[in-house]
C-alpha cells in the first residue's frame, strides 16, 4: 500500500537513524536527521566501540533497501568462536551449520556508509545540532546551542527517535502519564583495545574467528577489521579485587596482561597504550513503554530497549524494528494510528526476550565458555541437533540465524534447558554423552 508523502524528523544519525532515513526515502518522504554530534564521517572514530556482529535480521533489513551486497563488502564472516583458555591450546567451536557465519563490522565503517547511503537516498543531516526538547503532541523539534540559549523550532508531521540508550527524544515521552521505564547497569565495564596487523598487513589471529579468552568474572574478545587489525574489548568488573579500579598504572596494566592473557604477550605494549587511551564504558539495559505517542512519534532502536551487548544482537533487533515498520506501512498505508500501535505491540515482547537472552549469555561467555561440563552439554546438543536438525534448533541458532521471533526462542531455549537438565544428570554422562541411550532419552523427553 502506497503512502502519502509526510515531512518526518529522525533524531539520532547512528545506524538505526541511517537506515530509517534509506527506507523512508524509498517511500518518498521527506526526511531530516538530528544529531548533536559531529558528522562522524569527519572525525576519528571515539574509542569506545565493540565491533558489530551483522546476522540474518540485520541483512534482512538491509536486503529489504537492496543494501545487502554492498556493506557485505566491508564485512570478514566469522564461522567459529576461538576459545583461548590458559593451559589449553586455541579451541574453536563452530556456531551453527555449514556456512552459517556472523560478519564482523567496524561500527565507525558502517555508520561512515550508512550515513553516505542516506544521503545518497536523499535524506538532509543536520549535525552539531542539538534537540533539546521536543513538543509532542505538535510534532515540533527544538535546537539550539545550548539548553539556555535561543531555541529553533522545526515542525514536522512525524518523529522518530532513533537517540540511542539515553534518548531526549524517550526522556520526553517518561514524563507523560502511565509511561513505564527501567534502567539496569551491569557492575561490569568494557574498553576498547587494539591488536595491530602483521607488518605485511594480514591478521595475527584467525581472521574468521570470533576470538574469546573467558576468565570467570572477566574476558576479552576479538574482531577482526579489513585492515588486518583486531578490535578487542575488554570486559572487567568497574570495581572488586580484579577490576578497572585497581588498574591505575601501566605497570599493574602490564602484569593483568602478563598474569590473564599470555597468549596475546606480544601485544602487551600496544594494549597498555590503549588501555589508558580509551575510555571505560558502562553498559546498560533500558526498557521502556509504550514506544509511541499517538500517530506522532515513535521509538526505534536502543532508544525503545537497549541491552548489553553480549549476543550481538543490538544493531540487528534495532534494524529489525525498521523491518517491521516497513512491514506495517505497506500493510496500513496513511493509518499511522494503526502502524504505531501494531509495532510497539510486536516488538516489545521480543525486546525484552533479546534484552534478558543478552544478559544469560554474558553468564555463558564469561565463565561457562570454560567450564567442562557445559562444554559437555553443548557437545551433546550439537551432535543431536546434527542428526535431528528438526528437532532441535540451538537458541543460538534461533536467534543468530534465523529471523523467527526472539520471544520464541527465548521459550523453546527455556524449555531445551529443561530437558538438558534431565540428561546431564545421566549417571556418568560424560562416558555414555554420545550414545543409543543417551539419544533414546532426548527424543523421549521431547515427545512428552
Amino acid at each position: 500500500m502506497t503512502q502519502t508523502p509526510k515531512n518526518i524528523a529522525i533524531i539520532g544519525s547512528g545506524l538505526v537513524g541511517s537506515l530509517l532515513a534509506i527506507y523512508l526515502r524509498k517511500k518518498r518522504h521527506e526526511v531530516t536527521v538530528f544529531d548533536r554530534r559531529p558528522d562522524i564521517r569527519t572525525v576519528e572514530f571515539s574509542g569506545r566501540s565493540i565491533n558489530l556482529a551483522m546476522s540474518n535480521r540485520g541483512w534482512k533489513a538491509l536486503r529489504g533497501v537492496g543494501l545487502e551486497e554492498t556493506i557485505k563488502q566491508i564485512a570478514i564472516p566469522l564461522d567459529k568462536r576461538a576459545m583461548h583458555v590458559n593451559g589449553k591450546e586455541v579451541y574453536f567451536q563452530h556456531y551453527g551449520k555449514q556456512g552459517e557465519a556472523i560478519w564482523s563490522i567496524s561500527r565507525g565503517v558502517l555508520n561512515r556508509k550508512m550515513i553516505d547511503l542516506a544521503e545518497e537516498a536523499g535524506a538532509v543531516f543536520r549535525f552539531n545540532e542539538k534537540v533539546w526538547d521536543v513538543n509532542l503532541p505538535e510534532t515540533k523539534v527544538y535546537t539550539g546551542e545550548s539548553e539556555k540559549n535561543k531555541w529553533k523550532e522545526y515542525q514536522y508531521d512525524l518523529i522518530f527517535g532513533c537517540d540511542g540508550a539515553f534518548s531526549r527524544v524517550r526522556h520526553k515521552m517518561q514524563r507523560r502519564s502511565r509511561f513505564n521505564y527501567s534502567q539496569h547497569f551491569i557492575n561490569v565495564g568494557y574498553k576498547e583495545l587494539t591488536i595491530p596487523p602483521n607488518e605485511d598487513g594480514t591478521h595475527k589471529l584467525d581472521k574468521n574467528s570470533f576470538h574469546i579468552w573467558p576468565r570467570g568474572q572477566f574476558m576479552l574478545i576479538a574482531m577482526p577489521n579489513l585492515d588486518g587489525s583486531f578490535t578487542c574489548t575488554l570486559f572487567l568488573p568497574f570495581e572488586g579485587e580484579v577490576s578497572f579500579e585497581n588498574i591505575t598504572t601501566e605497570k599493574e596494566a602490564k602484569q593483568f596482561f602478563k598474569t590473564y592473557f599470555p597468549n596475546v604477550s606480544k601485544e602487551i605494549e600496544n594494549l597498555t597504550k590503549d588501555f589508558f587511551k580509551n575510555p571505560t564504558s558502562a553498559m546498560v539495559t533500558m526498557k521502556c513503554y509504550p514506544w509511541t505517542y499517538w500517530n506522532k512519534v515513535a521509538l526505534v532502536g536502543d532508544s525503545a530497549h537497549a541491552i548489553v551487548p553480549f549476543y550481538g544482537q543490538g544493531m540487528n533487533a534495532g534494524f529489525e524494528d525498521i523491518d517491521k515498520l516497513n512491514e506495517l506501512m505497506e500493510e496500513h498505508g496513511d493509518d499511522w494510528d494503526a502502524i504505531f500501535e501494531a509495532y510497539q505491540e510486536q516488538r516489545k515482547p521480543n525486546a525484552d526476550a533479546i534484552a534478558e537472552l543478552s544478559y544469560r549469555n554474558f553468564m555463558e561467555m564469561s565463565s561457562k565458555t570454560a567450564d567442562t561440563k557445559f562444554l559437555l552439554q553443548k557437545q551433546l546438543e550439537k551432535k543431536f541437533a546434527e542428526k535431528y536438525p528438526d528437532k532441535w534448533i540451538p537458541v543460538y541458532s534461533r536467534v543468530t540465524f534465523s529471523e523467527r521471533p526472539y520471544a520464541e526462542a527465548l521459550a523453546i531455549g527455556d524449555a531445551q534447558e529443561e530437558i538438558m537438565k534431565e540428561i546431564m544428570k545421566m549417571p556418568d554422562i560424560g562416558a555414555i554423552w554420545d550414545s543409543e541411550e543417551v539419544e533414546q532419552r532426548l527424543l523421549e523427553l521431547l515427545s512428552t
